[in-house]
């Protein structure tokens, strides 16, 4: 009997975002990083080729299943060449605009599943002598927090430039495996179809242990609450919490404008906020960082939507949040170990510091209710469905209108001293997370070295105006500051840049069309970092 134990095979989760995907729809992971100088296509191209050897996954490609049973395998690209990995394109103005709408070009498109499923792209001529670079990969492949941990990988956190081996890097391609025959590839499925199941089974009871604790020590608290402090009631919830605050979660999506069903292309924009000031913000409503984020991402929704022409009140926004689940030290592990937590905020609510306090009530309740572990319970039993079922769903669900939430909102933890990749040192990097079905916006926050960078993900046809989404974050912040008592905020301007000829204003202004992308001249693998948790968050470790 064959060995049931097979490391090549994608996991049930992973292999979900390949069954999702579709043209106008790609589940990509990915990041645009602004570097000080110019970075060579061939010096990059010959660095990122030189790292390989340390993540062999990156030479794999994507293998159906044989004889369609069981989930798809990853093996050694034969014709892998460094060059479909590693691309470049030159900007015609160098304004950032046209960065974005570069980067919208290429995040709009599905990586080649012929090879392995990352690339690299180089964008030369953006002012101020800088180097854009677009890194994706796709989410089969890695969630946020693995691929933020794969920038260890790549860059240095020393601007010394190291000399690159004469002689290409050999990197050994194991032997291809026997190939099985129909009866051994149904037992290997049997087998890990079994193991599927014991272990929802096992995650069923564990969360069951975890929900009657939970109850125990809440009838304990609800003797004792007379005596909690002010603040420590505010992290507990009362039974009245959950009677309260249960229908809620249990309540039908209100969908909002941009919940369409996603077609492309999409547009990327992006801003900033420095990390000090979110941790100001932070300490002095008693809240988390995670806390404080959503409250300026709920604020920006109400002010995108109102603009749109809808009426705030007695609507609900829910926002689903990716969390960690790896546990501690395996943040370096590829593939998808997350699991989600759906947080329902009134729309309605103007007062932001009344804002800040509705999200610390809902997600100190949900903490306390499970609701991270039941979900990711949820998608254990998913795995249960046998995979020629999983794959004929996901080509279904990913075109039709579920409406299970209205937007996503990761959080990802980065480095906090600054990075080089060849000397060259990382300036600034936006997150990118993946839109599909009715999510026609998904934001994401990177947290590097003290700045807190957000990015918007948006369909053209469900938002055209995605600029509007940064200038909506940066005011809400602004009035979030004020309103918990920080007084007059004060912004500090960009670091300036050295100009190169001055383009035309007007249309340096305007955001430009979306161009088409230079054809693969050489491209690389996605950025990748070691993560610094925020502190005293409510909920686990928010990933992409």
């Amino acid at each position: 009997m064959p060995q049931h134990r097979d490391d090549t095979r994608l996991s049930s989760g992973d292999a979900l975002f390949l069954y999702l995907e579709r043209e106008g729809m790609p589940l990509n992971v990915a990041s645009v990083s602004i570097f000080e100088g110019h970075i060579s296509l061939q010096g990059c191209s010959r660095f990122i080729e030189s790292k390989l050897p340390l993540i062999p996954r990156y030479r794999q490609r994507i293998a159906p299943p044989p004889f369609g049973i069981g989930a798809p395998r990853w093996e050694f690209d034969p014709e892998f060449d460094i060059r479909h990995h590693v691309h470049q394109v030159t900007l015609k103005h160098g304004t950032d605009a046209e960065v974005k709408a570069i980067a919208g070009a290429i995040l709009s498109t599905m990586l080649d599943r012929r090879h392995p499923l990352w690339d690299f792209t180089l964008i030369h001529g953006l002012q101020g002598d800088r180097t854009a670079i677009v890194t994706r990969m796709h989410h089969c492949l890695a969630d946020g927090l693995a691929g933020v941990s794969l920038m260890n990988a790549l860059m240095d956190a020393s601007s010394e430039v190291r000399p690159l081996p004469r002689k290409k890097a050999h990197f050994h391609v194991p032997e291809a495996r026997p190939a099985r025959n129909f009866v051994d590839e149904l037992i290997l499925s049997s087998v890990s179809l079994a193991e599927r199941i014991l272990t929802a089974q096992k995650e069923l009871f564990q969360v069951f242990e975890q929900v009657l604790a939970s109850a125990s020590q809440q009838r304990g608290r609800t003797r004792t609450a007379p005596q909690l402090t002010k603040s420590s009631e505010a992290r507990i919830p009362s039974m009245e919490d959950f009677a309260r605050l249960m229908p809620e979660v249990s309540a039908a999506t209100q969908l909002l404008p941009f919940n369409v069903i996603c077609r492309g292309p999409q547009k990327f924009g992006w801003t900033e906020i420095p990390l000090a000031d979110l941790k100001a913000v932070k300490q002095a409503c008693g809240a988390t960082v995670n806390e404080v984020a959503l409250t300026i991402i709920t604020s920006t929704i109400q002010r995108y939507v109102e603009s749109r022409g809808v009426r705030l009140k007695g609507r609900l926004l829910r926002i689903v949040v990716p969390v960690n689940v790896r546990g501690n030290g395996s943040a370096n592990e590829l593939g998808n170990r997350i699991t989600f937590v759906p947080i329902t905020i009134p729309l309605d609510i103007r007062s932001l510091r009344r804002l800040v306090s509705a999200i610390r009530q809902r997600t100190a309740f949900l903490k306390s209710a499970h609701v991270a572990e039941c979900v990711g319970l949820f998608g254990t039993m998913l795995g249960t469905i046998p995979t020629p079922a999983q794959q004929f769903a996901g080509q279904i669900v990913s075109q039709i209108p579920l409406g299970l939430c209205n937007l996503i909102f990761t959080n990802v933890p980065g480095p906090t001293s600054p990075l080089y990749l060849l000397g060259h040192k990382l300036v600034r990097c936006y997150p990118y997370v993946p839109i599909g079905g009715e999510l026609g916006i998904n934001c994401a926050m990177l947290t590097y070295d003290g700045t807190a960078y957000f990015g918007f993900t948006a369909d053209v046809h469900a938002v055209p105006d995605v600029g509007r989404l940064e200038r909506f974050l940066l005011r809400s912040f602004s009035e979030l500051w004020q309103a918990v008592g920080l007084g007059p905020r004060r912004t500090k301007r960009p670091p300036a840049i050295r100009k190169a000829a001055a383009p035309d204003a007007t249309k340096a202004a305007a955001e430009p069309p979306i161009p088409s992308v230079a054809k693969p001249t050489a491209k690389a693998e996605p950025a990748v970092v070691t993560a610094a948790p925020h502190d005293d968050d409510v909920l686990p470790r928010a990933v992409a």
